[in-house]
């Protein structure tokens, strides 16, 4: 037992001695790899053959231990592990500072960013509107019925308004201009099939007539059309149709189909114009009320401003169509053409489409004065419709539709011919007021916005205020 102190002793003071040869092999090797390293790279303050001091090596004040550095005076491991470096170097100073790589938004120049903002945008509008086609497009009977019936009730509104004013109550008062209103449209309807049927075997033979006199004048003529090439267009003609007799079939079916959608889309829209007739004022509440309620106040102040263009866009083209019928239908009365009446009412139909409809009926008018009287009718009825349109375009929609409802001529063409793509003649019809309706609202709701913005902007105060502020005219008493 006496000897176990000792032995205790001798393995601290050998594990002492070991830790002090691990340290002098530390410093052996830094002193090597620094003089190793070029001049320029060493730190400032250090010569080739300067050593660094290891940490520990001195005092807290500054001054050297009093042992050397490869004395290892008696103590213990503790002292040994206190004496080794515990901290990582800093970088040296001559490292090539890296500069921070910039934001990739900042990185875009501007207009690129612009241009970006605004395709994705309208991207995203050039969708809802190709799905808002293809959605119209899959519904369009209901679609075509309900804007009919629109238009409809802008032309009979106004007739239950009056009556309503007259003492009528409001049911009693739309059944009348309800039934009225139909039973007029169907007159009209009646009164055109009869026409035509009456006059269809006298129109038949003067049309035989006519191909014979157009067949002599072309003979007669300086293009030096032979009679066996006349012959051979007629035998044409005669073999295509009997060639394509199946598909003409075919087109009789679709016909019906296309009389059957008519009629179910003319009873639909006789249901929703009653409808509106009746619960037109409730049934836009309620819409309103599905408007959100940031925008419900601009909506309801756009409504009745678009109502009022829509009544006077349609009771404008009423009364400018049935001017443009009677007055033409005179013009092919005197002038002897068969089917005047017939050929008015369908210059008072086409007259709902704009540009297209007088051209159409026109050109209709002509082609009937030529093959039943011949050229020279055919040019009289040319003058007559073109003296009319003049006067309908220069006179009468300036009078009687305003400037309320007036669409520039190019928007007119350009919407004709989109709705005619999309819908077909129902979409050609509804396009102009539609149009017109749209240019109603976006000017109001622009205008509102305006208000707005002037309403939420605090008043002027101070030096402003007195600059803005309203000054009385010369020459009178001062503002109180």
């Amino acid at each position: 037992m006496s000897r176990l102190p000792q032995w205790v002793g001798g393995l601290g003071a050998g594990l002492t001695r070991l830790a002090q040869r691990l340290e002098d092999q530390r410093r052996r090797a830094e002193a090597a790899a620094g003089e190793n390293d070029p001049e320029e790279l060493r730190p400032a303050g250090h010569a080739a053959g300067e050593r660094t001091p290891p940490k520990g090596a001195y005092g807290p004040d500054g001054a050297g231990r009093s042992g050397g550095a490869g004395a290892a005076g008696p103590g213990t491991a503790q002292e040994a592990q206190q004496r080794q470096p515990d901290s990582v170097p800093a970088p040296p100073t001559y490292a090539p500072a890296v500069a921070p790589r910039p934001d990739p938004v900042a990185a875009v120049p501007w207009g690129v960013r612009v241009a970006a903002e605004a395709g994705w945008r309208l991207l995203v509008l050039a969708g809802t509107i190709w799905v808002l086609a293809k959605a119209i497009t899959s519904i369009q009977l209901v679609v075509l019925a309900f804007v009919a019936a629109l238009l409809i009730t802008a032309l009979l509104q106004p007739t239950v308004a009056w009556l309503k004013r007259r003492g009528l109550p409001r049911g009693l008062a739309t059944a009348l201009t309800f039934i009225a209103g139909f039973v007029v449209m169907g007159l009209v309807g009646w009164f055109v099939v009869w026409q035509v049927q009456d006059n269809i075997d006298s129109v038949s033979s003067r049309i035989q007539e006519g191909i014979t006199e157009l067949k002599g004048w072309l003979l007669k003529s300086p293009f030096h059309v032979t009679e066996d090439q006349i012959n051979k267009i007629a035998k044409n003609l005669q073999e295509a149709v009997g060639a394509n007799t199946e598909a003409i079939t075919s087109a009789g079916l679709e016909g019906v189909t296309v009389v059957l959608e008519v009629l179910t889309g003319i009873l639909l829209a006789m249901f929703t114009t009653l409808f509106l007739l009746y619960d037109g004022r409730r049934i836009w509440n309620w819409v309103l009320r599905l408007v959100p309620s940031a925008a419900r106040e601009g909506v309801a102040g756009a409504g009745p401003r678009a109502w009022r263009t829509l009544t006077a866009y349609v009771r404008g083209t009423v009364i400018v169509a049935l001017i443009d019928a009677i007055f033409i239908g005179i013009g092919i009365y005197f002038l002897d053409v068969p089917l005047a009446v017939p050929l008015a009412v369908f210059i008072f139909l086409f007259a709902f489409i704009p540009l297209v409809g007088a051209v159409v009926s026109g050109a209709l008018a002509c082609v009937v004065a030529l093959v039943t009287q011949g050229v020279f009718a055919s040019l009289m009825v040319l003058a007559v419709v073109l003296a009319v349109q003049q006067i309908e375009g220069h006179i009468l929609q300036p009078f009687i539709l305003g400037r309320a409802v007036r669409v520039h001529p190019l928007a007119v063409i350009l919407s004709v011919a989109a709705g005619g793509l999309i819908a077909g003649i129902g979409g050609a019809v509804v396009a102009v007021p539609l149009v017109a309706v749209t240019n109603t609202v976006v000017g109001y709701l622009r205008s509102y916005s305006r208000e707005q913005a002037l309403r939420m902007t605090p008043p002027p105060h101070g030096a402003t205020a007195l600059d803005i502020a309203p000054t009385q005219p010369p020459g009178t008493e001062p503002l109180k």
